[in-house]
């Protein structure tokens, strides 16, 4: 079979043919790559082939050199890189011809494969005269598809590989870029592919922006292109705006005077709504920025330094422009709407929020008299518009400053979820839940309370958007109110919520009992019923554990019905209901600690039944973990008995590499079982440590999974003391080859990465010193004290010090302090640096500095 018959059977409408040619595909791929390549290339190339054959072909090819994931890109890239140079000048030569077939979906395929291998050949410096070809393709005024085609490639290679790779070619491709896009080129579809290709190239071109001459002409050419008469330019010319906002906020003053107000206020209007929804965005960007700038020069202030960069309040000086449009872009609703359809309504909502968030104060007085001449308005799009701008100004504003406006709204608006109209309804609802979220104080429990709740509960009978709103809003209830009483600090204490309770849950009980879970309304009750659970005072717990004893009958209903589900539906629903459930029981064992008690065997049984019949893949698997983590938390060493049929569960779990989510939750299990049975759990540890060091060793095993295992090592420590010592030098070793990793300025993630893993290790060295201290094995110690405090050293010796890891350091240094109190280490507490740390005078949190004080009163008494 030929290979245009075989791509052509992959596109079969009959699934046997289908298959089959898959099939042969994939075994030419692995058994004969080079010829599989050069047959797709050829097919590719061809102009008497059909279109969609050659799209196929071009797919195909694309496929076999870029994957999502890492380890199997890797693979794809060092199988290309070792083919044989001819086939590969091969496949490019075809690849780079087809860019200018007279078919301009062609030249698209071909541009995805010639970026593919670009971004798979370029890191390693092969491929270096690509970019001078596509220029000069990019020149030939005679063919528009290979200059659409070739702005395409640049575009893709642009997104694709890392800025410092390109950074030498900036200058020649954003000239060429810059020239399809300007207002002179003849063709629209050569316009919009440069847009696109600037769009992506703007990351790696920062030092052409800040020249001031090329920046102007960039800008220009931008601004130029979102009057285009091509709505598809204009969009992409928007888009471009947005990102530059986003890249250079901070060279945008004199653009933003000149020309960005005006555009974007207009753009905002336009009749397409894809260009309307882009400008919009340019300024939801403006807000995110000036959020983040206002935050960072609170910091600075904070901490007596100057900022980096400061507010430019484009959003407060352009506010009288924008908000108007804004407003009236609220009253553009549609009817039908999709929950999940981006429009312009729902953008303006946006915008209005962040605007909010970023001129605070100033948003009130332009959104009031909307509110007001609107919120009584016969056209239900007048209304709703009203509620959803109050609802969007709520968080930026003064507290004191909306509090007098919430009070005189608050009877209007719990008055307003009995409204006609299905769109105010939902909007009120949210409205409410962000009241409740954000200004709690306002809510006054002998006006507002009774008729607020009775609302809620009332709206848990309507349609799935406003069920999923109202439990929303009492789940924001339970959680705000239950901050502002705590039982502990004074039992006397009455939480106002307690008496409508058992009325609250037991509306929220109702809604779970559907079959259905529209808008996720359904998974909102059950979120609505742990906030209830959470904040339980004593009063209400009879309703808890009735709660409790209804979701636990409820599991062993589902459980029942295992067996009897066919479709991957129903499994879907059947797993998503028993995590609900789960959750339930998790946060009900924490709550009642002890008392829980009485059900625990119950409990025990059914999550021993649920693992069994979720399978290993199942997420149901995690929430029965964590229901058994909190199970063990709250009994303690009266856990024991069911460690033993649980053990066979665990195992499995910590062996399965490939499910990172899960691997980490049963590693957590073995610190729970850990902490809570204290030296009982000595028994256990060999084995725990056994299939941990395993773990370490895993290929497979995502790296942040073995962060939580070596903290588990500090927690197998604490809990057996002395016990330890079988495991103690392999740990050690262990955590000393792991400390020497050291972060690359240059590489954010691996700086984050060494970050969690230093704190990982100070953890676990925390817990084996705490272990050990006051018993009679303390001395092991001794010889780690060096790698320890090596370590500790670094950490204390970053730039960017984060809070944790500094707090972890100085408990460390006192531990060992703690652990030799005569003077056994005194050689090592009396370092310069260990002097100098103890004494600084930086600023840090509270709890940080009394660390650092406790930990300086050790050394002192350990070296006197």
């Amino acid at each position: 079979m030929d290979a245009t018959e075989l791509l052509a059977n992959t596109l079969s409408p009959d699934a046997n043919t289908r298959q089959d040619a898959t099939q042969k595909l994939e075994t030419a791929s692995r058994e004969n790559y080079p010829e599989y390549m050069l047959m797709l290339s050829s097919v590719l190339v061809n102009e008497n082939t059909p279109l969609h054959i050659r799209n196929a072909a071009g797919l195909a090819l694309k496929n076999a050199l870029s994957a999502r994931e890492a380890a199997r890109q890797t693979e794809y890239s060092t199988r290309w890189l070792a083919l044989n140079d001819d086939v590969k000048s091969k496949i490019k030569q075809d690849a780079l011809m087809t860019l200018g077939s007279p078919s301009a979906k062609a030249g698209n395929f071909a541009s995805q494969v010639v970026s593919a291998i670009a971004a798979v050949e370029l890191p390693e410096g092969q491929w270096n005269d690509l970019i001078g070809v596509l220029l000069g393709f990019v020149n030939n005024e005679q063919n528009t598809n290979l200059k659409v085609a070739t702005l395409q490639t640049i575009g893709f290679i642009c997104e694709a590989i890392k800025p410092e790779i390109l950074s030498l070619r900036a200058n020649e491709i954003l000239t060429a870029v810059i020239h399809g896009a300007r207002k002179d080129e003849p063709s629209a579809e050569v316009q919009l592919a440069a847009i696109h290709a600037l769009y992506n190239s703007l990351e790696f071109v920062r030092e052409n922006f800040e020249r001031e001459g090329e920046r102007n002409y960039i800008m220009q050419v931008v601004c130029e292109a979102t009057q285009n008469a091509s709505v598809n330019v204009q969009v992409g010319a928007f888009e471009c705006l947005v990102r530059i906002m986003s890249l250079y906020y901070d060279k945008m003053a004199l653009y933003m005077e000149q020309a960005l107000f005006g555009l974007t206020v207009v753009g905002m209007k336009h009749p397409d709504e894809r260009v309307a929804l882009q400008a919009i965005e340019f300024w939801s960007t403006v807000c995110e920025e000036e959020i983040e700038l206002t935050l960072e020069a609170q910091e600075a202030a904070d901490y007596g330094e100057t900022p980096e960069q400061v507010s430019r309040d484009f959003a407060k000086i352009a506010l009288p422009e924008i908000v108007p449009v804004l407003l009236m872009l609220l009253t553009k609703q549609e009817e039908d709407a999709e929950e999940d359809e981006w429009n312009v309504s729902m953008a303006g909502a946006t915008a209005l929020s962040l605007l909010a968030g970023a001129v605070q104060d100033a948003i009130v007085a332009p959104v009031i008299p909307f509110i007001e001449g609107n919120i009584k308005a016969e056209d239900w799009h007048n209304r709703e518009a009203a509620v959803m701008a109050f609802g969007s100004i709520l968080e930026g504003p003064d507290p004191n400053v909306l509090t007098p406006l919430v009070n005189q709204a608050l009877p209007l608006l719990i008055a307003m979820m009995s409204d006609s109209n299905v769109q105010v309804k939902d909007t009120t609802a949210w409205t409410l839940g962000r009241i409740c979220d954000t200004l709690i104080d306002t809510i006054k429990p002998d006006v507002h309370l009774h008729p607020l709740i009775e609302s809620l509960v009332t709206g848990l009978n309507d349609s799935p958007r406003i069920i999923t709103n109202c439990c929303w809003a009492l789940m924001n209830l339970a959680e705000q109110i239950g901050m502002m009483y705590d039982p502990e600090s004074d039992p006397t204490q009455i939480n106002p919520l307690g008496k409508y309770y058992e009325p609250v849950m037991a509306a929220l009980l109702r809604v779970t009992e559907s079959g259905s879970n529209e808008a996720n309304f359904r998974t909102a009750a059950y979120e609505a019923i742990v906030a209830y659970v959470n904040g339980a005072t004593p009063d209400v717990i009879p309703v808890i554990q009735n709660t409790v004893v209804t979701i636990l009958q409820r599991m062993e209903h589902l459980l029942s019905i295992h067996n009897q589900i066919l479709g991957v539906d129903d499994r879907n629903n059947w797993n998503e209901l028993q995590g609900n459930l789960c959750n339930v029981v998790t946060h009900v064992t924490r709550k009642l600690g002890s008392g829980i008690q009485p059900l625990g065997d119950r409990i025990m049984t059914l999550i021993l039944q649920l693992i069994q019949s979720a399978g290993r893949t199942s997420t149901v698997l995690e929430d029965a973990f964590l229901a058994t983590g909190a199970l063990c938390g709250a009994l303690e060493s009266a856990f024991g008995p069911y460690i033993q049929p649980f053990l066979p569960y665990l195992y499995a779990a910590l062996k399965s590499h490939e499910d990172a989510q899960l691997c980490t939750v049963a590693v957590g299990l073995i610190g729970d079982i850990s902490r809570a049975l204290g030296d009982q759990s000595a028994q256990f540890a060999g084995s725990f440590m056994t299939v941990l060091l395993e773990n370490l060793q895993s290929d497979v095993l995502n790296r942040n999974v073995k962060i939580t295992i070596l903290s588990t090592f500090g927690d197998i420590a604490l809990a057996i003391g002395p016990a330890f010592e079988p495991y103690l030098a392999m740990t050690m070793d262990v955590l000393r080859q792991a400390g020497a990793v050291e972060p690359n300025p240059l590489d954010y993630d691996l700086v984050d990465y060494v970050a969690q893993l230093r704190e990982g290790i100070l953890e676990a060295y925390t817990g084996i010193v705490t272990g050990l201290k006051k018993t009679e094995r303390v001395n092991l110690l001794i010889n780690h004290v060096p790698s320890i405090l090596d370590l500790v050293q670094r950490c204390l010796a970053e730039d960017e010090r984060l809070d944790s890891l500094m707090r972890l350091s100085y408990g460390l240094i006192g531990d060992l302090a703690d652990c030799f109190p005569h003077g056994e280490i005194k050689a090592y507490l009396l370092q310069n640096w260990i002097v100098s740390e103890l004494r600084t005078k930086q600023r840090m949190p509270p709890e940080t500095k009394k660390t650092m004080r406790w930990a300086r009163e050790m050394v002192r008494i350990a070296t006197q």
